[in-house]
């Protein structure tokens, strides 16, 4: 659904900032309106844009907690001129198991979320409970960092087409040294998590599965940004 603009004003307040989204958005930040196939963005991939009415409402919980989007709003705003285009966010919701979609994209014109599941690092949940324990920005972690990120190339890598970040916060200051990317994995697929209960553990990287993947690499391209955290 999309909120008034009154609980637009108490996530601001929780993080102090309102300018994450464009003008026409400020009114409108996105919860659920979306429980099926999620829009790609790209011609490419088949799938076309839909509309979703102003007046829609979801009786869901919400996709984006509140207070981590007030987090990312303000980190946007602290690197803005790091950032190229803003059409589309991403936000990563590590409070959330890893057997649930955490993955945020919002399409910043239209308030539109799709959620995709992902994998956080071995370092980061070394008895794999499914959740991530803690961050680590050193070079051998193999844990997920926090904080901001900007997209960069794509790259043919290991798990074949992928995307190279770079960390803008002194929490993520390595993520190129440490080869930090977005990437498909068998081990992020839907089926392992429920197999398994939860999904299997990347060494730092942002592990998506393959559909997922391609809707990010089509929406998400070089110059975005992507915030990751957890709440306490």
């Amino acid at each position: 659904m999309l909120l008034s603009r009154r609980h637009m004003i108490q996530a601001g307040a929780a993080g102090g900032a309102l300018t994450l989204l464009p003008s026409s958005l400020l009114a409108q930040v996105a919860e659920p309106v979306l429980r099926t196939r999620p829009d790609r963005g790209a011609e490419d991939y088949g799938y076309r844009p839909r509309t979703v009415p102003a007046t829609a409402r979801a009786s869901a919980d919400p996709v984006i907690d509140r207070r981590l989007l007030a987090r990312a709003r303000a980190s946007f705003d602290r690197h803005r001129n790091s950032i190229r285009d803003i059409d589309v966010v991403a936000i990563v919701d590590f409070s959330k198991a890893s057997a649930e979609s955490r993955f945020y994209l919002l399409d910043t014109n239209s308030g539109r979320v799709t959620r995709h599941l992902c994998a956080h690092g071995r370092g980061s949940d070394p008895a794999h409970t499914g959740f991530l324990q803690s961050f680590s920005n050193r070079p051998g972690s193999v844990a997920t960092s926090q904080g901001a990120y900007v997209t960069s190339e794509y790259y043919p890598g290991r798990y074949g087409r992928s995307m190279r970040v770079r960390g803008l916060d002194y929490t993520n200051s390595n993520a190129e040294a440490r080869a930090i990317v977005v990437h498909s994995a068998w081990y992020a697929e839907p089926q392992v998590a429920a197999l398994q209960g939860r999904l299997g553990r990347s060494e730092g990287c942002f592990a998506l599965s393959y559909q997922s993947l391609q809707e990010t690499l089509a929406r998400l391209g070089p110059g975005h940004f992507i915030y990751a955290d957890r709440l306490a």
